[in-house]
């Protein structure tokens, strides 16, 4: 990544983590390619696509309506962002299958960004699932079978 794209990069990741610290949807799309996609490797998600976006990070923000993250370092590499820090939330309702204690949890994050033509391309957003069930007082293991079954 030259050096102007590196700045730039940094710069909309920084912007994405403002927008969505606010839980401004719109604010944080307007950062996105429209070829963007969203992955949450612990919840086992994939939102390809402006629309799928949207309605991935509208529903996030339900079930983590004070989520936070703080961005603590970085590293560049020729095609990709990596940032790391610490996100902030409280598990709410019972989309989970589970009643969380209502305490917000601290946990560190890694997010790998790539970029095209001078937006977000790409997000996969990396925490610990057992340590964000264990901060909110539910079980990995309902939280992962309602995530994770099919109905098999």
């Amino acid at each position: 990544m030259t050096p102007e794209n590196a700045s730039r990069a940094l710069q909309l990741a920084h912007a994405l983590a403002a927008a969505k610290n606010r839980q401004d949807v719109p604010a944080a799309m307007r950062h996105f390619h429209p070829d963007m996609t969203l992955e949450a490797p612990a919840f086992g998600t994939v939102a390809r696509g402006l629309d799928a976006n949207e309605k991935t990070l509208t529903h996030f923000f339900r079930s983590f309506p004070d989520y936070e993250v703080t961005l603590e370092g970085h590293a560049i590499g020729d095609e990709a962002l990596v940032c790391w820090g610490t996100a902030r939330m409280t598990m709410t309702g019972e989309r989970f299958g589970v009643r969380p204690n209502g305490r917000r949890a601290e946990l560190p994050v890694f997010i790998r960004f790539g970029f095209r033509e001078g937006l977000i391309a790409s997000e996969r957003f990396c925490f610990d699932l057992a340590e964000l069930c264990a901060q909110s007082g539910v079980s990995t293991d309902a939280v992962r079978t309602a995530l994770f079954t099919d109905g098999r």
